[in-house]
């Protein structure tokens, strides 16, 4: 039956559902951000007993940043990420390609690499690479057990930079790539090889116009992910003695004897060059998404905060069961 005490045009009553927690959560976060704020302005007594100095030591963070030996370490900590990720994506396209092969032994040889570089620590890695002339006096390329062709001096040849980022770091990132490029391959359904070898298209011709352009969409992320986590591995640099900023900040700390200014100095490098890497890997990774289900991030982001702060409301409509239940002639009279 259709209850008559309430019209039909009577507005809907939303009541907002309560949620103290949120004040509560939003509360606590507030708390903690004025004692972030806090701790980031406060001074401390300062060690010479005379005055106070900033807690994190801003007066001298403002001088380092910009000096040359910080300019100098932030680019030469670039260069050294910029190579090793050259050297460990070449590496890793090639160490994909074996272990997706059909030849036991070269998929044997890629996961022997994948697995000895994966599980062996990158530090570790460098400094034996800056070492080899300690085993390998002298290089050289020849006919086993018989007469040598080519000659290479490792100490010439082995320096801090070669060793720290084409070596230590670059075959060190190929073992993780490859697994990046080959989780990518796989994700390709199978039928788009077989409708390009049903074309004629060769293995490697079907890999660079067919398998690799869809696999990108799963290769990028995690590749830039790789990239950002380079820019910091390069600290490792400074146990060879490269001057990147690591090392400039240890250079800081044995000679004014604040270890904290420094530190925070090269943390700001790290965060505005992960900041732009971050940015740049956003617009890749757009790129690369056109035509698929995420093609639209705006829209995506915009449904995940409209997710995020809807309220939900209960409704108080007396006929809404009634009009559910009535017979279509009946809905359709007060329609």
């Amino acid at each position: 039956m259709i209850d008559k005490a309430v019209p039909r045009d009577a507005p809907i009553k939303a009541v907002p559902v309560r949620h103290p927690g949120r004040w509560v959560a939003a509360g606590v976060l507030l708390v903690l951000a004025a004692m972030v704020v806090h701790t980031l302005l406060s001074k401390i007594p300062s060690p010479t007993g005379k005055g106070e100095q900033w807690r994190f030591g801003w007066d001298l963070v403002r001088q380092l940043i910009v000096s040359p030996p910080y300019l100098q370490g932030a680019e030469l900590t670039l260069w050294l990420t910029f190579v090793a990720m050259a050297v460990g994506i070449l590496g890793g396209l090639v160490v994909a390609t074996m272990r997706l092969s059909s030849n036991p032994l070269l998929s044997a040889t890629a996961w022997i690499y994948t697995w000895f570089f994966r599980g062996t620590p990158v530090i570790v890695q460098i400094f034996f690479w800056y070492n080899i002339a300690s085993i390998y006096p002298q290089l050289s390329v020849g006919i086993p057990f018989g007469p040598a062709f080519w000659h290479l001096d490792p100490i010439k040849v082995f320096t801090g930079f070669i060793a720290a980022a084409i070596l230590g770091l670059g075959l060190n990132e190929a073992a993780y790539m490859s697994e990046i490029v080959r989780a990518g391959v796989l994700s390709v359904d199978g039928g788009q090889v077989e409708a390009a070898q049903s074309l004629g298209m060769g293995r490697l011709l079907t890999l660079r116009t067919v398998v690799l352009p869809q696999a990108m969409r799963v290769i990028i992320p995690p590749t830039g992910n790789e990239v950002i986590s380079m820019l910091k591995y390069t600290s490792l640099a400074a146990f060879v003695g490269l001057a990147e900023l690591d090392y400039q900040a240890q250079q800081t700390q044995a000679s004014t004897y604040r270890p904290i200014p420094a530190f925070v100095t090269i943390s700001l490098w790290y965060l505005a060059m992960t900041t732009v890497l971050s940015i740049g890997q956003y617009f890749v990774e757009r790129h690369y998404r056109k035509g698929t289900i995420g093609d639209r991030p705006d829209r995506l982001v915009t449904l995940w905060r409209k997710m995020a702060t809807t309220r939900r409301v209960e409704v108080f409509a007396p006929h809404a069961r009634d009009d559910a239940l009535s017979p279509p002639s009946v809905r359709g009279q007060h329609g």
